[in-house]
């Protein structure tokens, strides 16, 4: 565990990291925040548009730029945006400032939760499966580099995801305590 007190999900679109981000911002009493709607609220525009005309490169530069932003904090939790960790920068910020929970869920239900979803510019494809397949394929590997935690969010009800990382958490600060001391 580092030093910083702060709790980062990481993990594929639609594997429920702002919803389970906000429970567990809410257990703690911490502020909550999603760097692609920061980014969003930065720019005055949706990740689609910023996609559209900046391309996927320009698009990861805000992200990283957030991401440096938002790890400077203090007593947070974020949801970073799925494809974060692709920027060794990014994830360097992510290990060094915090505990790092990977949700992952199966391919089923991330396809079941963001069917109706326009705002993922990456599965604006005729093979949203195979997509996925593809961007877990490169991440999965990645996120794991990056995490202290790992948990199924498409298995466990939610309520139980939160509690497990409030005690994965709460070990882990005790655990980097103990070494400390």
């Amino acid at each position: 565990m580092k030093p910083a007190p702060n709790i980062y999900l990481i993990g594929l679109m639609g594997v429920g990291k702002t919803t389970i981000g906000k429970q567990v911002a809410k257990a703690m009493q911490w502020p909550f925040y999603d760097s692609d709607k920061v980014i969003e609220e930065t720019t005055g525009t949706d990740i689609p548009t910023i996609f559209a005309y900046e391309g996927e490169e320009g698009f990861r530069n805000r992200e990283q730029a957030m991401i440096r932003q938002l790890t400077g904090l203090d007593g947070i939790v974020m949801a970073t945006g799925g494809g974060s960790i692709l920027r060794p920068e990014n994830r360097e910020a992510l290990k060094t400032r915090g505990f790092v929970v990977y949700l992952h869920c199966s391919i089923d239900k991330i396809l079941h939760r963001t069917k109706h979803d326009t705002q993922r510019p990456l599965l604006r494809t005729e093979n949203p499966r195979q997509r996925l397949q593809e961007l877990f394929a490169i991440r999965d590997p990645l996120y794991r580099e990056c995490a202290d935690f790992r948990i199924d969010s498409g298995m466990l009800p939610g309520k139980t995801v939160v509690k497990t990382i409030l005690q994965q958490y709460q070990a882990a600060l005790e655990n980097h305590e103990r070494a400390a001391s």
